[in-house]
């Protein structure tokens, strides 16, 4: 298949907001790509390169390349150089992916190099979601919806699924099932603004502590042991606390489903960072267990004794947790309204409160007949976290690509000090609509000190209201922190620079 016309149907996609438009365009760029092309096409169209990060910045893609004048280039040739900006390292690397950029580019047609520069730069958003996805997936291949959705659930991969779909059928779909060493992508929970909203929704539900961990999926069969993270990454090997806990359950095959954390001398929760630093190491375990140590807390099973437990309800599923897995590696958690112990909103309420008092971040609100929906953000599973806000400066905002192109996107955001300057905390482009996004260009071009072509530096006097999750340390700024999960909420025009948030009370929260 040709690039120009994954390209063409991108750009189609992106102007169109009608569902059920998406699916019929996807469905005849599947049909059309056959099983060769679609395991590079389906993580495209979401903005995935299968290679993971591939070294390439904007530095890399500013320099304008004269288009060619027909297309010829085809997914597989541009995947192929791809995998090429991948592998360079070492000196010269930065000079080398410049070239072979500049080679892809040069190779492309204006359209196809305005998808290329997008999906390199990380800015593919047309909505062209995996949900989405396995919809047009299924009108391709004739095959019933439900079917290809618990397929790619079970597979972990819609790429795996529409490459046997598309060679061979609807009776494909028979292969993929629950199976003990073989990960299925996680469920996922929505987001309430209250507990009450959430409980009132979803009762009689279980309320549960919201961990700051690292999600994992822990495989046993026999005296093997498998860990998973949420993307479906083996992490066996970096974990061996996590497979002694395993081995030491009384069931010997069986899918749970938990995180991670590490606590300090009090039981309390240690920064999410440590965790997620620790999860990463991957040379000198041993060492690293010792300065981390890490704690698996589980809170759902998805299979037992090797039966299929996906289907039950989650009630009789914890029931099946509460057997094989002692209380100290289980969620803590309540029941609302349940037959078992029918508690009122204001005892949900304290335990919320009692939640945060011990470090955690939120809870999950579970509804008590739910299946568990791997993959998704089941309606079942609803998350509650304070929100912390802030108002920031905007110190300087860089251009934007693909859809934000001539717009000022990703804003840089500064806390005030003590002598009147800022001080950065990081960034993000994140909770923009396109009406904030013009409005945001015209004002800051206004306050432009300096523009090089891809950051333009402002005169600190833009207000804006910040949501974010918390704090990590971060040695990128200056402040030794940067905010997690920042996003914008509104423009504050009635604030002055003089008036936003202080170092210290950002370090405070």
């Amino acid at each position: 298949m040709l690039l120009a016309t994954l390209a063409h149907v991108s750009r189609e996609v992106a102007a169109t907001s009608a569902r059920s438009r998406k699916i019929a365009l996807l469905a005849e760029l599947f049909r059309a790509a056959g099983p060769a092309d679609v395991p590079v096409v389906i993580p495209w169209l979401a903005g995935r390169l299968p290679q993971g990060r591939i070294g390439v910045g904007w530095h890399s893609l500013k320099d304008p390349v004269p288009a060619a004048d027909t297309a010829t280039l085809t997914i597989r040739e541009a995947d192929d150089a791809v995998t090429a900006l991948a592998a360079v390292a070492g000196p010269g690397s930065q000079t080398e992916r410049r070239r072979l950029v500049q080679a892809l580019l040069g190779a492309a047609t204006e359209e196809e190099q305005r998808f290329l520069i997008a999906l390199l730069s990380g800015e593919v958003r047309q909505g062209a979601l995996d949900a989405v996805a396995g919809e047009a997936l299924a009108r391709a291949t004739e095959a019933p919806p439900a079917a290809v959705r618990r397929a790619v659930m079970l597979a972990g991969s819609l790429q795996s699924v529409a490459e046997r779909l598309l060679a061979d059928g609807p009776e494909a779909l028979d292969e993929f099932r629950l199976t003990v060493g073989r990960p299925v992508l996680p469920m996922l929970a929505q987001s309430a603004g209250s507990l009450a909203e959430a409980v009132e929704k979803l009762a009689p539900c279980a309320v549960e502590e919201k961990l700051d961990g690292i999600r994992v999926q822990v495989h046993r069969e026999g005296d093997v042991v498998r860990v998973y993270t949420r993307t479906l990454d083996d992490i066996t090997g970096r974990l061996p606390e996590v497979t002694a806990a395993a081995l030491a359950l009384d069931g010997d095959r069986f899918i749970l489903d938990g995180e991670v954390i590490a606590l300090d001398p009090d039981g309390r929760p240690r920064p999410f960072q440590e965790v997620a630093g620790r999860v990463g190491s991957r040379t000198d375990v041993s060492a690293a267990a010792a300065a981390v140590p890490l704690s698996p807390v589980f809170f759902d099973v998805l299979a037992a004794d090797g039966e299929d437990l996906l289907d039950l309800p989650y009630a009789e599923r914890r029931t099946t947790l509460d057997r094989l897995v002692p209380e100290p590696m289980r969620v803590r958690r309540v029941v609302v309204s349940g037959p078992d112990s029918p508690l009122t909103l204001a005892e949900a309420e304290e335990f919320w409160r009692a939640t945060l008092d011990r470090g955690h971040e939120g809870v999950v609100i579970k509804a008590l007949d739910t299946p568990y929906s791997a993959g998704r953000r089941g309606a079942g599973w609803v998350k509650v976290k304070p929100v912390h806000t802030l108002d920031l400066v905007v110190l300087a905002a860089e251009w934007g690509h693909g859809r934000r192109t001539g717009r000022l996107s990703n804003l840089h955001l500064g806390a005030r000090q003590p002598d009147g300057s800022f001080v950065m905390l990081g960034k993000t482009f994140k909770g923009l609509t396109d009406a904030m996004l013009e409005w945001q260009t015209t004002r800051l071009r206004e306050l432009a000190v300096t523009d090089d072509g891809f950051t333009v530096r402002v005169r600190p006097e833009l207000v804006v209201e910040i949501a974010y999750d918390g704090l990590q340390r971060s040695s990128r700024y200056p402040a030794g922190v940067t905010l997690r999960f920042a996003r914008v909420l509104r423009h504050r025009e009635d604030k002055r620079a003089s008036e936003a948030d202080t170092l210290e009370t950002v370090l405070g929260t």
